[in-house]
């Protein structure tokens, strides 16, 4: 599986297309749709599941914009709750580097996704002119391989990695996923 196969996936779902064109109605700068949304259909699809739609709590809408405030992002996901009956998480990575214990904001969005937990997580799509796109700033290899890996910032206290892998049962949900340590 390449970046073009999760391209044509992407765009022969109708959920996930559906989803897409809804979160680009808010008109948010630097969009894109990562965590569950994006990771559990690839390992749905390797592991031979057919759901109607992905295995995911919520759908994590993150955006960059330089004057953004959590309470704002707080609303924006209260007035998306319910749209395809989902539940949204709308998060401005311009604060979040603080989650991070960062002095300095993150640029963008993509520099915000590349510290997310796991390198399979760290891979979200969006859409370019009605057509989706790929974000991977670790690229595919670890999502498409059934890989779980720490994200480079998150390598030195693993505590975190464990417990998601643990609390989301991914390892029972998709048997084989390898967890990998470098």
């Amino acid at each position: 599986m390449n970046e073009n196969d999760l391209i044509n996936m992407v765009k022969d779902d109708k959920w996930m297309m559906d989803v897409l064109h809804e979160a680009s109605k808010l008109n948010l700068p630097d969009w894109m749709i990562g965590a569950g949304f994006l990771r559990n259909k690839v390992w749905d699809k390797l592991h031979g599941i057919n759901r109607g739609v992905a295995d995911t709590n919520d759908i994590d809408l993150v955006y960059y914009s330089p004057e953004g405030v959590r309470e704002n992002d707080t609303l924006l996901s209260e007035k998306m709750n319910g749209i395809l009956g989902l539940r949204w998480e709308i998060v401005n990575q311009s604060y979040t580097h603080k989650w991070h214990d960062r002095d300095v904001s993150y640029k963008n969005t993509e520099e915000a996704l590349s510290e997310w937990v796991e390198t399979p997580t760290c891979v979200a799509v969006t859409l370019n002119n009605g057509e989706p796109k790929i974000i991977a700033p670790h690229g595919i290899d670890d999502l498409v391989n059934l890989l779980v890996r720490p994200a480079p910032s998150h390598r030195k206290n693993l505590d975190l990695f464990y417990n998601r892998i643990e609390s989301k049962n991914w390892l029972k949900k998709w048997p084989k996923l390898r967890v990998v340590i470098d």
